[in-house]
């Protein structure tokens, strides 16, 4: 049996060009280094960077048993070579990706040190009409939405923010068409609609889902009522493309390359592949695929991403079913798995 009301959106992948500048970076929002994997052999490394302060949602959890991760990927002399460049998703070629998104305490504080600190802005507090959100750039361009955990209004004249407060609240993606993709995302994947945004006069919806309890009524900020929430999902459907035959959204994973997947962490890896075998998912890798018997990969509705169904690892699911202890024989094959497993999406 799976019961996806376990499961968690771990993760989110994009790939970068230094990974020292990226970590560098996430490292100043306050995210922390989870874990870095090494792959020589394959030639490239994997960092994951997430909140894990005293303050943080996931604090101390294993970084398969928490939300709101982001994984860096780094392909080996990328940073040596100045022609090389990702895609961040943004801009054609190579649009689909948007964004991940990042809520803090006071915005104009938070968003005052990362500019004292140099780094750049695709859109500042100040510029345009909305006056609630910025986007940061980061080192490879990807953009970093901020959003305001506290109304803004209050928070205007206060000079001081704490990163340990801070969410990385969620990850979105462009979609084509609503009606398919918000049926993947609940039926199969198991996520629940938490809110849905309208912006009838700019052409566009917005459709936030996650797994959790729901959001509240009530919005802390007055606009945006899952703004102190991590491992959001927010779909991006701009109107009309659902009626184009020939129009589809970049994966990220064809060239110009960029942002990999997303990762969605289950209860129990044979059972849930299971339950998607039989609801006719379209498979990138079954469980039975190559050598890696530890990972699955299956194809989101939208074509715009690669979604990536990761089980916990067999040391963590059996201590957090059962209580009980693996050999440690056992217990040394399980870490090995779990660090070839990335393997799959270089």
């Amino acid at each position: 049996m799976t019961d996806t009301s376990t499961y968690k959106f771990n993760h989110s992948m994009i790939r970068v060009k230094d990974p020292k500048a990226s970590v560098k970076f996430y490292e100043f929002l306050g995210m922390k280094l989870l874990q870095k994997l090494e792959q020589p052999e394959a030639k490239f490394d994997l960092y994951f960077m997430a909140y894990d302060g005293p303050k943080a949602a996931s604090s101390g959890n294993h970084r398969s048993d928490r939300e709101g991760v982001i994984e860096l990927t780094h392909n080996y002399g990328t940073e040596d070579d100045p022609n090389y460049k990702v895609a961040n998703g943004n801009s054609e070629p190579g649009k689909g990706f948007g964004h991940v998104c990042i809520s803090v305490d006071h915005i104009q504080a938070a968003c005052k040190r990362l500019e004292d600190a140099g780094y750049k802005f695709q859109k500042k507090l100040t510029d345009g009409r909305m006056k609630s959100i910025a986007f940061a750039l980061d080192p490879d361009g990807y953009w970093v939405e901020i959003i305001s955990q506290n109304p803004v209004d209050q928070t205007e004249n206060i000079s001081t923010t704490d990163t340990d407060t801070y969410r990385m609240n969620h990850t979105m993606i462009r979609i084509k068409d609503p009606e398919k993709s918000l049926k993947f995302y609940q039926e199969v994947m198991g996520m629940e609609l938490k809110r849905t945004a309208e912006m009838k006069e700019a052409g566009f919806n917005l459709y936030f889902l996650g797994y959790g309890p729901p959001a509240g009524e009530k919005s802390s900020n007055g606009v945006n009522p899952t703004a102190h929430r991590e491992g959001l999902l927010e779909l991006t459907w701009n109107y009309g493309t659902e009626k184009d035959a020939d129009f589809k959204y970049h994966n990220g994973n064809d060239e110009p390359q960029g942002f990999g997947h997303i990762c969605a962490t289950v209860d129990n890896l044979d059972a849930a592949c299971e339950r998607f075998e039989k609801m006719n998912v379209n498979w990138k890798k079954r469980l039975t695929d190559g050598r890696m018997k530890t990972v699955a990969f299956i194809l989101g509705m939208s074509a715009v991403l690669q979604t990536d169904i990761l089980a916990q690892t067999n040391l963590i699911q059996i201590l957090t079913t059962t209580g009980s202890r693996l050999s440690k024989t056992r217990a040394s094959r399980n870490r090995r798995a779990v660090k070839r497993y990335e393997c799959v999406m270089m």
